[in-house]
């Protein structure tokens, strides 16, 4: 059995000949819909907002979201989180290289006894 999908804006319109019914996610789209429906000759177009209030088809213009004045693009976008420390610089340690002891170390080939 499949899931039910929750679809927050309703719309419904009615003419002469049967009516309509119509599930929109977005406002914008939901608003657009509504308005075809008006130019398609439905006598009576109405929207459900999620928060339940129904709107006649001369108040549609109340279900436009208000524009936003900034929009960035996600790569310009700044996050709240906190900057992260620079990793401490670290020496590198070469393996091929001969280490320099101070320590004694025996003389090979000089010691001979006979």
């Amino acid at each position: 059995m499949a899931r039910p999908i929750r679809v927050p804006y309703l719309i419904w319109a009615t003419s002469e000949y049967g009516s309509a019914h119509h599930g929109r996610s977005d406002a914008n789209v939901a608003l657009r819909m509504a308005r075809k429906l008006l130019r398609d000759g439905f006598m009576e177009v109405r929207v459900c907002t999620p928060r339940g209030r129904v709107l006649q088809s001369d108040e549609l213009d109340e279900l436009k979201p208000a524009q936003e004045t900034n929009i960035m693009a996600k790569g310009q976008q700044r996050s709240n989180r906190e900057a992260k420390k620079p990793k401490k610089d670290k020496t590198k340690v070469i393996a091929a290289a001969p280490t320099r002891k101070d320590a004694w170390q025996p003389e090979i080939g000089q010691g001979k006894k006979k």
